[in-house]
């Protein structure tokens, strides 16, 4: 009876280690997994910067994937796994608000941004951006790049801006709509379009693009950029990643791509 009673102690024992063993490993294995960050288009230059920076700072990992805001807003519904959200706009962020998927205390407006029109670095073009504006002259044959004007912020914004300014009717049948606005930069870049509606952020990345001329701030509603933690987020490090966009070595990093540092950075670091 003693010796069963021994036999049952140790196995219980046994029992008790591997639990522990295995949690030990699923918690450590949390603590390498990298942060995932669904990011618009428009934030690469800059979050590449900043995850980089976190990564030398803190010794963790974060991965960010790039895509037009409604592209990752669609997949975050779809359960695509990720922990944070970074929206162009505040369209697709209420999106994901109201399917639940983000974490409303989470949640702040963190950059902003403006808009200009753009053209290959060696074009003569010449344009004058003002009411009543005759754009369709401008682009002869060509085509103007834009995001897509009904999913895409920066394409919302660029057809709100076209709206306000009368121009509108003269191009939108001369629209070549991209998945996201680097995409619209890029056939610029190219050659493939004359013009192109982008961020000013953008320019900065592809020296193949020069600025013709900036839209005026009334004409298309302030670009706001809100960032979030998702609900389904389980990594222990999104939290800390999440503070540190908001921190002051973020804003500098942030404000040298052009954007315009709309939340109150965190003191320290």
């Amino acid at each position: 009876m003693h010796r069963l009673r021994q036999l049952r102690t140790s196995v219980i024992r046994a029992i008790a280690v591997s639990l522990v063993l295995a949690l030990s490993a699923q918690v450590a294995a949390a603590q390498t997994k990298p942060v995932l960050v669904f990011a618009a288009a428009s934030l690469k230059n800059a979050l590449d910067e900043i995850g980089a920076a976190w990564t030398r700072e803190s010794g963790r990992k974060v991965t960010i994937s790039y895509a037009g805001s409604n592209a990752l807003a669609k997949q975050l519904e779809a359960g695509a796994p990720a922990d944070i959200f970074v929206s162009a706009d505040l369209n697709w962020m209420d999106y994901a608000a109201s399917k639940d998927l983000v974490r409303p205390d989470t949640r702040v407006n963190l950059l902003g941004n403006a808009l200009v029109l753009v053209a290959p670095k060696d074009s003569t073009v010449q344009v004058d951006i003002r009411p009543g504006i005759d754009l369709a002259a401008a682009l002869g044959s060509g085509r103007l790049a834009m995001g897509n004007v009904d999913a895409v912020p920066a394409g919302r914004y660029g057809r709100a801006a076209l709206e306000k300014l009368g121009a509108w009717e003269g191009v939108k049948d001369k629209v070549a709509q991209a998945e996201n606005v680097r995409t619209a930069l890029l056939f610029v870049s190219r050659g493939e379009a004359p013009l192109g509606i982008v961020y000013k952020t953008d320019v900065a990345s592809d020296q193949n693009v020069k600025v013709v001329a900036e839209f005026p701030a009334d004409t298309y509603p302030p670009i706001v950029y809100p960032v979030a933690r998702l609900k389904a987020s389980d990594n222990p490090d999104a939290q800390a990643f999440l503070n540190f966009l908001r921190s002051k070595p973020a804003k500098a990093l942030f404000e040298k791509q052009g954007f315009t540092f709309v939340d109150k950075p965190a003191t320290g670091s």
